[in-house]
């Protein structure tokens, strides 16, 4: 991209779209460190994790325990709120007032969603972890030395190619790989027949195998993802590295057809807003409006 600069700013964010999708595979491999799952050492799998997040802008330590919480309750509506997407029900939603109601709407707004807040979690909020102070030090741990990590990759770079050229670069390829990341996470579970359910009814393979999409994405973009569309899988065991997940997919032909989506039919999934305890599907606000009226 520094090489391409230098001809046209243009063919340079061309070759953006590659490289992000480059860091999506890192962060895929941070991920499975975060795991246990890339290799039989604990402390080789918390070393490369936390190397990984200097690259993808991820404190390690403080993204692997909020993504154990999100695993730990995933499709559990008494145990939302920890890395996930914020998701309420139609009832809740309609017993909010006003305020409330447009600052949720701006919230699930694709705009806010896919773009204003990706880039916040990446570029700001990773930076300096507010409201994880009850959490004790390890989350400003993990920030800060993440943040450190950043300064010393960042610097030299800064210095010998100038600060225009390596925002031209690295901000492009942070920006378009923060938004694919968190689509990849939302199309996982924001699937309209997705699996939500109250205690003591939650169950955890129930929500793994119909709370989670195969999302069946051609090859190239399976992977850039690190087969992460095979989701329904990686909930149920998590400890299966990236790279197996093709091959319990070819032993067990079954899976393939449980919560599968192509990538036309992921697109459909983003007006789909409120969840519908008495359907037991997720829908959009008029959808849930027409409900109400009726």
């Amino acid at each position: 991209m520094w090489m391409f600069a230098s001809v046209s700013p243009w063919l340079s964010l061309l070759l953006a779209l590659p490289t992000a999708g480059l860091m999506v595979r890192l962060f895929m491999i941070q991920h499975d460190c975060g795991h246990g799952a890339m290799f039989t050492s604990r402390r080789a799998n918390d070393w490369a994790g936390r190397f990984i997040g200097v690259l993808t802008l991820t404190p390690y330590d403080f993204w692997r325990q909020s993504h154990a919480a999100h695993h730990a309750g995933s499709g559990n509506l008494d145990r939302r709120g920890i890395g996930d997407i914020d998701m309420l029900t139609v009832r809740e939603y309609s017993a909010l007032r006003p305020r409330s109601k447009l600052r949720y709407r701006l919230y699930r707004h694709p705009l806010v969603l896919f773009g204003i807040g990706p880039a916040y979690l990446f570029v700001f909020r990773h930076r300096l972890p507010f409201g994880a102070m009850r959490q004790g030090p390890m989350p400003w741990l993990s920030t800060l030395f993440t943040n450190l990590g950043l300064a010393v990759l960042a610097a030299p770079l800064i210095y010998l190619i100038g600060l225009g050229p390596f925002l031209l670069i690295h901000l492009p390829v942070v920006l378009i790989g923060a938004s694919a990341g968190v689509w990849l996470f939302y199309v996982q579970h924001q699937f309209e027949r997705t699996y939500w359910d109250r205690e003591p009814d939650w169950s955890h393979a129930q929500a793994a195998l119909h709370g989670s999409t195969f999302y069946d994405l051609p090859q190239p973009l399976m992977w850039f993802t690190g087969n992460i569309g095979i989701h329904h899988v990686h909930h149920l065991s998590s400890r299966i590295p990236f790279y197996r997940l093709p091959d319990v997919m070819r032993d067990h032909p079954e899976l393939a057809g449980i919560g599968r989506i192509t990538l036309w039919q992921s697109l459909k999934c983003v007006p789909l807003t409120l969840w519908d305890e008495e359907k037991r599907k997720l829908v959009s606000f008029r959808g849930a409006k027409l409900a109400m009226v009726a």
